[in-house]
């Protein structure tokens, strides 16, 4: 029996139900909103599309219906408006969370928590300090979906399956964030031989601009949003994996949200480097050499992220 639990029915809660139901790795999904009439909604049409795909059942229901839950996806929160600050942005959605947390952990003490919201780096480490939950239970999305599109945009300059890609986005999941080159790979190649060693046939490929695919990584998010009002497809099947790797025990590396604990001198922030994820959440991390200059950009990745916990009043001790 495999239960996931997951907070807040808009675009992104519901997709990623959606999502996760049509795997059929999942036994039984509980969708909660402070709407109830959207949960149930988003919850029934679900269910009746899965007779052709999935056996997982699919419901609406309360905060004691997570009982028993081996994972809580949260993803509720509000989006920026019109004239609002980030900062007005963090403090109304640390609220949302805070009432959110008592509610939830009295009924899933022992699941695993997957942090989506946006900050989701400042929300992650919000619920690591506010919940009482062990800091390997709590995972941010973090710079998955960005690594995601890294490797997408790889495999379009490439002509390779994005699969066969190994590179990485670091840092804050925003614009702080950054590439370490220097451990990137396809195909066990380095990424600045790729092009001169391999030998493709019929597939156009170009020399790797990487300058080009950091402002598209950056870009992307913005680009959608101004296309289609959200984002929702990538971040569920991003979530998707890293609930699969969670409730499987794949020990699978990913860029994911973190509390960090000395790893390349920071501490005490959680943001994104290579995590370990299996049973029971982050259950490692691999530390590959960075060069200098990309220790510093984590560093001012933190700093960054520090800067907003100082301002919004969540101890940094």
């Amino acid at each position: 029996m495999r239960k996931i639990t997951i907070i807040g029915s808009g675009r992104v809660g519901s997709t990623i139900a959606y999502s996760l139901a049509c795997r059929d790795f999942v036994s039984e999904i509980v969708v909660i909103d402070i709407d109830m009439e959207r949960a149930l909604g988003e919850a029934l049409d679900i269910r009746q599309g899965l007779p052709y795909d999935s056996s997982c059942l699919v419901y609406a229901g309360n905060y004691n219906d997570a009982e028993g839950s081996d994972i809580v996806v949260i993803t509720s929160g509000i989006a920026r408006k019109p004239g609002q600050s980030r900062l007005d942005l963090i403090n109304t959605n640390i609220a949302i969370q805070k009432a959110i947390i008592p509610q939830i952990t009295k009924y899933a003490p022992d699941a695993v928590y997957v942090m989506v919201s946006n900050p989701v780096d400042i929300l992650t480490y919000s619920f690591c300090k506010l919940s009482g939950i062990p800091e390997n239970r709590v995972i941010g999305t973090g710079t998955i979906l960005d690594t995601a599109r890294l490797r997408a945009r790889l495999a379009e300059y490439c002509g390779i399956d994005a699969r066969d890609i190994n590179a990485y986005v670091f840092g804050e999941h925003g614009d702080s964030s950054f590439i370490p080159w220097s451990i990137a790979n396809i195909a066990q190649v380095p990424i600045e031989d790729f092009n001169k060693t391999a030998c493709l046939h019929n597939r156009m490929t170009m020399e790797i601009d990487k300058a080009d695919i950091e402002k598209y990584i950056r870009g992307s998010g913005a680009k959608i949003i101004a296309r289609k009002g959200a984002t929702f497809y990538a971040i569920a099947s991003n979530v998707c994996h890293i609930c699969k790797s969670i409730l499987w025990g794949t020990n699978t590396t990913m860029s994911v949200s973190a509390m960090m604990r000395g790893e390349y001198g920071v501490d005490d922030v959680c943001l994104s480097t290579l995590r370990i994820v299996g049973h029971n959440g982050i259950c490692g991390k691999v530390t590959p050499a960075l060069t200098e200059e990309e220790t510093r950009k984590l560093h001012t990745s933190a700093d960054v992220l520090k800067k907003i916990i100082s301002d919004i009043g969540l101890s940094c001790n």
